[in-house]
């Protein structure tokens, strides 16, 4: 069964060195879908050059919070141009991040947030949520555009707030840190996530599943984040494949 990781960063310097014996390399490895989205407007046509290249590597294009710094409308109308690609099949990586203190002002971040939720509306292109330490923020802000559609990358709020996005028909992502000892939250908020709304990632090169964590990630990786989340949901590992697959190509509408 193939496996669809929905969101690489492959455009990353990470993968400077050997981009393209790693990307070649993913189809004989059952990874025969790729989504990498851009986090601002250099790494947005990175990506979609990626996708061009490629044939199963897609992009996302957007400016992610901890880079929207002195974002100006010359950017916003970079990524909508970007939009129009034929391998272009959402918007982000995009949403709110207050980890970091040097990160821009919340109110701007916000604004930024705001501005290309409403032009995937415009578009009618799903978004892809990057949502790190503003989970309240983060569902307030989605739950003022009902039409909204997309996926939470690497989901880490509670439950709760899984079931109010899972109500309006919202995707979560889940990655390596499902693996870790630490993953507390994880199990819970796969047990309230139906299978048809679930989809996987990597976030490569970035957050490696055990036992290779601490090692650069890729998308060869995702078997052991299908088979966590196949242990918890008490399905087979191949059934779990199968799963993430119809959901990740119905959620880009690459059905």
């Amino acid at each position: 069964m193939p496996i669809f990781d929905t969101h690489a960063h492959y455009d990353s310097n990470g993968f400077n060195a050997d981009r393209v014996d790693v990307l070649s390399a993913l189809p004989a490895a059952g990874v025969e879908l790729v989504v990498d989205p851009g986090c601002d407007v250099p790494s947005s046509r990175a990506a979609v050059d990626l996708a061009e290249r490629y044939p199963h590597v897609y992009a996302a294009v957007g400016i992610h919070p901890e880079d929207c710094a002195g974002c100006a409308d010359e950017d916003f109308d970079a990524i909508r141009a970007l939009c129009g690609h034929e391998k272009v099949v959402a918007i982000g990586e995009i949403g709110l991040d207050y980890y970091w203190k040097e990160n821009p002002p919340r109110e701007f971040q916000e604004r930024v947030f705001r501005r290309q939720i409403e032009l995937a509306l415009e578009l009618d292109l799903p978004v892809i949520i990057h949502d790190r330490e503003a989970h309240g923020d983060s569902l307030r802000v989605v739950l003022d555009y009902p039409g909204l559609r997309g996926v939470f990358h690497c989901f880490s709020g509670s439950p709760e707030m899984a079931q109010e996005l899972l109500k309006r028909g919202w995707y979560l992502g889940f990655d390596g840190p499902i693996t870790y000892k630490n993953a507390k939250r994880a199990p819970e908020v796969a047990a309230v996530t139906p299978l048809d709304r679930m989809v996987v990632e990597t976030d490569a090169p970035y957050l490696t599943p055990v036992p290779y964590r601490g090692k650069r990630n890729d998308s060869r990786y995702l078997p052991y984040v299908l088979e966590k989340l196949a242990e918890w949901k008490d399905v087979t590992a191949e059934e779990m494949t199968r799963v993430t697959w119809e959901n990740g190509k119905r959620l880009f509408g690459l059905e």
